[in-house]
């Protein structure tokens, strides 16, 4: 074990085109610089807290602080891992997995965002893959949960080759008003049925306990 005090630093979950892990403060600096530089469209908000909003500098700090927030508020019963995404030795965005009495109710759910530049090359659907296997295979989670505006067509699309289901849906306040949320879920049948072989996930036995999981 190489980070006995915040085990989750061993974490590596790796897909032959990238890998996830917990990302140091170097790691988060470079995730910052990828959102200054885009995240999406001026003219299209796809999160439903737009911490976009309001220039380069003010994603940059936003990026800083949720994931030092998320680290200070761990806990077993109540987590959020966020992973940087790494493409060709590079950070190229995020992937986010949560839970909430994880080890009684085996529900995750998840999100993510990919840097403009790398958009449209299928990274988005490989590292929701990636970190769907860690919940699945990794910690035994019986089904993933996730959601999407109606209009963000990249991200519905990601869920539905993957073999989401919907899950209802509901109204809530965006931006520029209110919008509709498409909600979604993925059983663990169904994704054992598109299971892949080709993930590697490293360092979770080390931080097992972490999750609420204790043998």
């Amino acid at each position: 074990m190489r980070s006995p005090h915040w085990p989750l630093f061993d974490l590596r979950i790796t897909t032959p085109r990238l890998q996830l892990r917990s990302p140091t403060d170097e790691d988060l600096a470079d995730l910052a610089l990828l959102a200054a530089d885009g995240v999406h469209e001026p003219d299209f908000m796809p999160f439903s807290i737009p911490w976009t909003e309001g220039g380069p500098e003010v994603a940059a700090r936003n990026v800083l602080q949720f994931n030092w927030r998320l680290r200070a508020e761990w806990k077993p019963d109540d987590w959020h891992l966020n992973l940087v995404t790494i493409v060709d030795g590079a950070v190229v965005g995020n992937q986010g997995i949560a839970g909430k009495s994880f080890a009684t109710v085996r529900s995750v759910n998840t999100g993510s965002w990919i840097g403009l530049r790398h958009q449209g090359q299928g990274i988005g659907k490989e590292m929701r893959a990636a970190v769907l296997h860690f919940a699945f295979a990794g910690l035994g989670a019986l089904e993933a949960l996730s959601g999407a505006w109606d209009d963000n067509k990249p991200s519905l699309g990601v869920s539905a080759a993957l073999g989401y289901e919907p899950n209802g849906e509901h109204f809530a306040a965006r931006l520029d008003g209110s919008g509709r949320l498409l909600d979604l879920r993925l059983p663990r049948a169904v994704w054992e049925e598109r299971r892949r072989d080709d993930i590697c996930i490293e360092g979770l036995e080390g931080c097992l306990a972490e999750f609420g999981i204790i043998d």
